[in-house]
């Protein structure tokens, strides 16, 4: 069968009511899918892991997908925080040698604080300025126009083209 996204969802949609021929086929789909998605962003040795660890959350999230909504997309996302969540494994082991004592909670924040503000230092100022307020601060949309000095339109605009060139960003490393 081929894997194309009205396949996918047609197989998908069986799964959730139940029917097993469909789910194995699911299954089988989707693993030559994320072969092919992981080996552009990983190490050989890593592809199986990856993708058995997707296709168990898929699992646990089959219920969550919405038939009027794109399947590959939805896989995709699972899959993109798989290969997240092991590149912090790698990143956390090759942080920590041996002796080493674990980082504590404070430190975590730091490093996160750190990491956050070198991306922001990516974005244009009114980008950065704004996601800072509404996203991380929780300053309102209002708030962060009187503060900023643009529209409520503006900001708005701001922080959606910050937000998805910092996610342009974190995927590309």
């Amino acid at each position: 069968m081929s894997i194309d996204e009205p396949s996918l969802a047609r197989l998908m949609a069986a799964s959730q009511r139940g029917d097993r021929a469909a789910y194995r086929a699911l299954l089988t789909d989707c693993r030559r899918w994320l072969s092919r998605y992981f080996a552009r962003r990983s190490a050989p040795h890593q592809i199986d892991d990856l993708v058995q660890e997707t296709l168990v959350s898929m699992h646990r999230k089959l219920a969550t997908w919405d038939a009027s909504r794109p399947f590959l997309p939805w896989l995709a996302a699972i899959a993109r925080y798989r290969w997240i969540d092991m590149l912090r494994r790698q990143r956390d082991e090759a942080e920590l040698g041996e002796g080493d004592a674990a980082v504590d909670a404070e430190d975590e924040a730091v490093h996160a604080r750190l990491s956050l503000d070198r991306l922001l230092t990516q974005l244009s100022p009114a980008q950065a300025q704004a996601i800072t307020l509404v996203k991380i601060e929780g300053a309102s949309i209002a708030e962060a126009s009187h503060i900023c000095g643009q529209s409520e339109s503006l900001v708005k605009v701001n922080i959606h083209r910050g937000l998805k060139k910092l996610a342009g960003l974190i995927e590309s490393e």
